[in-house]
C-alpha cells in the first residue's frame, strides 16, 4: 500500500533522512523507533506531503503523494498539536473532522460513544476549548479525531506521550482492536519501545536518517531493541585517578 522509494531530505549540507526502499503493506501495524533526530517525524511529514523530499518519492496505492491529493481520503494522522484547532470545543472539532470525512453529526455522536471510558468525563461537555485542555486530553482529542471516519491508514506520532498509564493501556487496546479490522494500517512512531512492540507487528529502527533494523515482532523484540539502544550509548573515557 505504501512505497518509499529513494526518499531523502536535506537541509543545507545536512541529510536528515535517506531511505532507499521500504514497503508497508495494507493491514500492517508498523512501528517506527529511533532516538531524537533519527528522522521519524521527517518521514511521516514526507508521507503526509507536509514537506517536500530532496530526492525520491512516497506513494500510496501507486499514487505519489506530492503529485496528487487523491490519497488523502484514505489517510488520517495526528502528528502534533498543530493538527488541532484550539479555538473549537472538542465537540466542534470532532464535527468539523467528521464533515470533512463525510460524517453527519449524528454519526459522529454515535462514534464518540465508544470513547466514554477513554475520555474519563473530562473532554465532552466540559465547556472548554481544545486549547484549554491538558496536554494529555489534547492528545486524546487528536488521536480520536484521526480515527474518525474509518480511514484506511492511521499515522500517529508519539501517541503514548503525555498520557497517564491507565490511558496508555486503553490506547493500546484501542489500537489492537482497530488493527483487527480488515485493511486498517497503523503507522506509529514512538520513543517508548515497550508500548510500540506490544501493539506493532513490525518494527523499523532508524538512526541518523537511515534504516538500521527491520524486524517482525517476536517475544524477544523488546529485549533486542533495548540492547541495540544500550549499545548506542557512548561512554567517554575519563581519568578516574
Amino acid at each position: 500500500m505504501i512505497t518509499i522509494n529513494n526518499i531523502s531530505k536535506t537541509y543545507g549540507k545536512a541529510t536528515v533522512l535517506h531511505i532507499e526502499n521500504l514497503e508497508i503493506p495494507k493491514g500492517e501495524t508498523f512501528g517506527l523507533v529511533g532516538n531524537n533526530g533519527a528522522g521519524k517525524t521527517t518521514l511521516f511529514s514526507l508521507m503526509l506531503d507536509l514537506i517536500r523530499a530532496t530526492t525520491g518519492y512516497i506513494s500510496i496505492d501507486g499514487i505519489k503523494v506530492h503529485e496528487s491529493e487523491v490519497w488523502k481520503n484514505k489517510v488520517s494522522a495526528f502528528v502534533d498539536d498543530s493538527f488541532l484547532i484550539g479555538y473549537l470545543t472538542p465537540e466542534e472539532y470532532f464535527y468539523f473532522i467528521g464533515e470533512l470525512r463525510g460524517q453527519t453529526k449524528a454519526s459522529v455522536d454515535e462514534f464518540l460513544k465508544q470513547f466514554h471510558d477513554l475520555f474519563s468525563g473530562e473532554i465532552l461537555n466540559s465547556g472548554k476549548y481544545v486549547r484549554d485542555l491538558s496536554k494529555g486530553n489534547q492528545k486524546k482529542v487528536g488521536i480520536v479525531g484521526a480515527i474518525l471516519g474509518n480511514p484506511e491508514i492511521i499515522i500517529l506520532d508519539e501517541p503514548f506521550a503525555n498520557l497517564d498509564p491507565s490511558t496508555q493501556i486503553k490506547l493500546k487496546n484501542l489500537i489492537r482492536e482497530l488493527s483487527k479490522q480488515d485493511g486498517v494500517t497503523f503507522l506509529i512512531s514512538s520513543h517508548d519501545l515497550s508500548h510500540t512492540t506490544e501493539v506493532c507487528n513490525r518494527i523499523v529502527v532508524v538512526n541518523k536518517g537511515t534504516v538500521v533494523k527491520d524486524i517482525r515482532t517476536h517475544p524477544e523484540t523488546l529485549k533486542d531493541l533495548e540492547q541495540y539502544f544500550a549499545d548506542q550509548v557512548s561512554v567517554p573515557a575519563t581519568d578516574l585517578q
